[in-house]
């Protein structure tokens, strides 16, 4: 009996296509511009530099994420906390995915020409809208590298706790996920109505960190760490 190609998929490979599928609706949808009127018009965005959106959830959020990275970083040979559940293979791999995803989303703002919707014509701006596919392509007349969204990424980086987690901690492992996406989900929203971002540069951050973590997962194994002190040689 023949079984069709999704029978032969795991159901995170399942889950990551119909996400990404997902997403892809969300930009044929065309909803990206009429949401963004909800929050700016012709004088702009009146909440761009508002405090609370800005110094709190911008700047706080950012440096607090960075302060976590760097946390699991030490945490990879100074476990402490929910880190003492995991062998060394996986505090490392909890490290690197969130390197990993920060390093992609990152690179691919960098070598986009899509700019933000504060930097639109329609919004007080110079630019002409164009889709954030054709970014590295063709310019828009603005300052670009505004896709995907990179503030979500202080949360959405994070979902690799999951993948970490899922074998020693699955309870955890689900608790860890739902926070880094409503952490993510909730910054780009925040981002959004300053201006920032569209709606879909928040959901492909979301996508990508999403992909980078099962990446790495997939990797780890695979990794020779050879015969160390401790615990380092573990397979957790």
């Amino acid at each position: 009996m023949l079984r069709s190609p999704t029978s032969r998929l795991s159901p995170i490979a399942c889950l990551t296509v119909l996400a990404g599928l997902a997403v892809l609706a969300w930009d044929f949808s065309g909803l990206d511009l009429p949401l963004a009127r909800w929050s700016g018009g012709p004088g702009g965005f009146p909440l761009q530099d508002e405090w609370f959106l800005t110094r709190v959830l911008h700047d706080g959020v950012r440096h607090l994420a960075w302060v976590l990275a760097l946390l699991l970083c030490l945490g990879v040979w100074f476990p402490a906390g929910w880190l003492g559940r995991l062998g060394f293979r996986r505090r490392l791999q909890l490290a690197v995915t969130t390197l990993v995803a920060v390093s992609l989303v990152t690179l691919a703002r960098v070598t986009s020409h899509a700019s933000c919707p504060w930097s639109l014509a329609e919004f007080g701006g110079v630019a002409h809208y164009v889709s954030h596919w054709s970014g590295w392509f063709v310019t828009d007349g603005g300052s670009g590298a505004c896709f995907p969204a990179g503030h979500a990424a202080a949360g959405f980086a994070f979902v690799g706790g999951y993948f970490a987690f899922r074998h020693e901690a699955p309870g955890l492992a689900r608790r860890w996920l739902a926070t880094s996406l409503l952490v993510g989900l909730v910054l780009g929203v925040s981002q959004q109505m300053r201006g920032a971002h569209f709606m879909s540069h928040t959901l492909w951050t979301g996508w990508l960190c999403w992909c980078a973590a099962w990446a790495v997962d997939a990797l780890m194994p695979r990794l020779k760490l050879g015969q160390l002190p401790g615990d380092l040689g573990e397979v957790a």
